[in-house]
Order: structure tokens, then sequence, then C-alpha cells
């Protein structure tokens, strides 16, 4: 360091020293921190050298205390940390390690809510009762998406990153790892809020006379774009950022050995590809929205566009708020309000229920086996009774 002048080392990794760049003459140690490459720097307060050796000896004795009994060695505030971990996450954006939305996500999370909980604290002050205690804080001072009450996933997702946080002072050995909180989250999973088939069918119908119903053309046409952006999320199950990546060159309309028409679909998220197929009723609905966008089905054209002819960067979220509302279908049984991607659980439910392999179900699907056994564990097998009874008495092979 430029700035160290009259330096003497008192031992292996302890180093006495004053500062060039301030105007007093008091003395500082540098000690290493045993088993790191770390140093901290402590201020002795006195330009006596005599008395500060003692001070020096002093530190560097209760560092390694406190590396002996797991007891923190720096003080941070836990927003320092959360700066720390955020610029990490966007180095690793940066390498493509993860995506940079993800970054971003992370970014904003810590800014906006949890630094307002626990930012000012010292890392090794904030404890398992302050993490604990972050859904009630988080319900009591501010509101989730669009001013409604914050989710239980939101405040899931918002923990994970507190928890992050938290482990990556631990291994940066800002705190001992007991200040990871390595219990269960205090919220549970939410359950996935597919449609039943009583209400995929009450929407079905119901969506045919809300087209009717419609004001002006204008309307109608919107209507008509987002009842048959329902029926291919339906039956296709992608996610939402794929639909909205969705170009015409990335749909094929083929058959199979049988001389079956099926529609293939090469889709593409935030970072990853992957083809999946659909039955041929799905392309009579592409077939509608295609007869509905004329002007805007040149193959780079994106299939989903709003009124101007741009992709449709809300996926006609307004007209299905509206369609759920009135057909009394916006909230699920659980209470929590439906969005576009409960028409992805709604796909893999009905799959499920039908008996389709989870294997191939997960690559259909572009998740993992896990996944799907995880959040749809709660299916009903009746649909797969041959294929679980197979073996037992009455249910031999023929």
């Amino acid at each position: 360091m430029a700035f160290l002048i009259d330096p003497q080392e008192l031992k292996p990794g302890l180093i006495l020293f004053r500062r060039a760049d301030v105007q007093h003459r008091n003395w500082y140690c540098r000690i290493k921190v045993p088993g790191s490459d770390r140093y901290k720097t402590v201020s002795l307060r006195t330009a006596d050298v005599t008395a500060a050796k003692e001070a020096a000896f002093d530190a560097h004795a209760d560092l390694r205390f406190r590396v002996k009994h797991d007891v923190p060695v720096f003080d941070r505030t836990f927003a320092q940390i959360a700066r720390m971990y955020a610029d990490h996450q966007r180095a690793r954006s940066e390498a493509g390690e993860i995506t940079h939305h993800r970054w971003e996500v992370v970014e904003s999370i810590i800014r906006a809510q949890i630094n307002r909980y626990v930012g000012a604290k010292q890392i090794a002050h904030v404890s398992h009762d302050d993490f604990l205690g972050y859904p009630l804080w988080r319900r009591q001072s501010g509101l989730g998406r669009g001013g409604r009450p914050v989710s239980d996933a939101t405040i899931r997702y918002e923990m994970s990153i507190f928890r992050s946080v938290i482990a990556f002072a631990v291994g940066k050995r800002f705190v001992p790892e007991s200040h990871v909180y390595k219990g269960k989250l205090p919220l549970a999973k939410v359950r996935r809020e597919e449609f039943t088939p009583e209400e995929y069918r009450k929407l079905h119908t119901f969506a045919r006379g809300w087209i009717k119903r419609a004001r002006t053309k204008k309307f109608e046409w919107h209507r008509q774009l987002a009842y048959n952006f329902i029926l291919i999320m339906c039956n296709t199950g992608m996610r939402p950022a794929e639909a909205k990546n969705l170009r015409w060159r990335d749909v094929a309309i083929r058959t199979d050995a049988d001389g079956r028409r099926m529609v293939v679909l090469h889709v593409r998220g935030k970072d990853k590809s992957r083809q999946l197929v659909a039955a041929g009723n799905v392309a009579d609905y592409l077939e509608r929205v295609r007869s509905l966008t004329t002007n805007e089905t040149a193959p780079e054209g994106a299939v989903f566009v709003n009124g101007k002819g741009d992709p449709a960067a809300t996926l006609y979220a307004d007209q299905i708020e509206a369609l759920f509302r009135e057909a009394g279908l916006l909230l699920s049984a659980s209470g929590s309000t439906r969005s576009t991607y409960c028409f992805r659980h709604t796909y893999a439910t009905f799959r499920l229920t039908e008996g389709v392999d989870v294997y191939f179900l997960s690559k259909q699907m572009g998740t993992s086996v896990k996944m799907i056994e995880d959040h749809y564990g709660h299916i009903n097998p009746v649909k797969n009774a041959a294929r679980i009874l197979q073996g037992l008495p009455g249910w031999e092979a023929a």
C-alpha cells in the first residue's frame, strides 16, 4: 500500500505502520486472517509506539480468538454485503452463467425490499428471527403487482435471495455458517393454479359469447386474439416468455407415420430453445391467429401481435384478466389471482391426468422430472390405473 510508512513487522502476519494520507501520527496494524489470504486493518488510536505495539498484539489475539470460535472478524452492514453479492451476480451474468434479467431482478429486490428491512444492520447482527420475520414486514410495508397484496410466492422468492446474501457473507467469512437459516421457508409452496376440466369448459363456453358481446370491431379483434392465444397456450404448455418470442418461421405443420396432423414449434425462452409438439387442433388455432393478422405473418413476424402489429408485450393480459373476471374464474380455489402462467399449469395437469409419462412430459415442457413431481404430485392417478396396477391380481398383462 503506497500510503504505508514506518512499517514494522512485529511477527509473521502482524505489521505495525503509520499512514501517509492522514494528518495525525497515530499507528495502525495490519493482521493476516488465519486460514485465508485476507487482512484486517485496525486503528490503534495512539502515537506512542510502545502503546501501539501492545494494542497491536491485543488486536491480533482478539482476531485469532474470533476465528477459532467462529465469531465474525469484519464489520459490514447487510447493505454492503448485498452490494457485493449483487456485483457478483452481475459478473456472472456478463460471463453467461446467468441471464442479465436474473441479475436485474436480484439487484432490484435487494434495493427495493430487503435493504429497507435490514440494510442498515451489521451483517453479524442479522438473526434467524430477522429472516423469519420478513413475511410479516413485507406484507405490512408494500404491495405486489397491480397494487394487490403481495403474494406468498413473491415473498418466498425474495426470501431465497435474502438467504443467498447471508450464504455469500458466510463464503466471504464475514459471518459464521450458523447465520444461514437452514430450515424450510415459513411459507408453503404455492400450488400451481391450473383450471379444472369443469372450469376450462366454462371458460371455453363463456369466451365465445364474450367475443360476440364486444362493443366495437376493434374490441372483438382483441378478444378473438386473446381467446385463440388461450387455446394455443393450454394445448402446448408454452411458457409466456416463449410465446412472446414465437415467430411464424418457428411453426411447422407435419404428419406422423399414421397420417395424423401435428404442429411442431421451435420455442425460445430467455436463454434456451427447444422443440415441442401439439395436436392438429393447434394448427387450426394458429390459422385463426394468422387470418386475424394477415399483414404481420412474414416468416420473421411475431405470431402474437398487438393492434399496431408489434409483438404483444403483455400477451393480451388486460383482455384475459377481463375475461377471467367476467367468467368468475379470476381467482383460483385457493384465492390467488390467476395469470397467463395458469395455462401452462393446466396443460401439465391435463396431460398427467390422461396418463402421459412424466419423463416425456418434462421433455415436452422443457423442465425436469423432479419439478413436475414436486408441483403436480397431487394429480389423481385414476387415469393411470392400468400402469400402476400392472402385474397385480386381476391386472395381469393380456
